[in-house]
């Protein structure tokens, strides 16, 4: 019999991201663990007042979200929107898509994040005015790139 890939997210261990200064979730990957290539998902936990990533917009990734527990807020475009269990909630690529969850309750909010898989990956950040590109390196690792958009260049600058 072939072995399922599988996974459960009420048993796999968290672990803690974000910079502790605003920005703190408790959060797990599941692609590694089911050999996932073409697509992400991860069970993210936010603490009550916890936003776990900057309001970022995605230029060739689809993201999905599914509330599993607990109730908070998803900033999308230029609205906010409440959230709670049972809530399936999709941000497309592009503009005017940014996006971020935020835990303004004061239980836990739990949720699945998935999304397509784009290598490289390219987002901005509305709130900061920065735009940042990501590589995936052969050992599964990240590269990234992060500027502000008022460091912008000429295309023909340099030689």
């Amino acid at each position: 019999m072939s072995d399922l890939p599988r996974s459960n997210f009420n048993n796999i261990e968290l672990r803690r991201v974000g910079n502790g200064e605003g920005f703190s979730a408790s959060a797990a990957r599941f692609g590694d663990l089911l050999g996932m290539e073409r697509m992400g998902c991860s069970i993210v936990e936010l603490a009550p007042g916890e936003k776990g990533w900057p309001f970022h917009l995605h230029y060739g990734e689809e993201e999905l979200f599914v509330v599993i527990e607990g109730t908070g807020l998803m900033r999308y475009g230029d609205g906010e929107h409440s959230i709670g269990p049972g809530d399936v909630l999709f941000t497309p690529p592009g503009e005017g898509t940014a996006h971020q969850i935020i835990n303004n309750s004061s239980a836990p909010l739990r949720y699945l994040a998935m999304s397509t898989h784009a290598d490289p990956a390219m987002c901005y950040y509305p709130d900061s005015g920065k735009y940042a590109a990501y590589a995936q390196q052969p050992d599964g690792s990240w590269k990234a790139f992060i500027a502000h958009e008022s460091s912008q260049v000429d295309y023909y600058e340099g030689e």
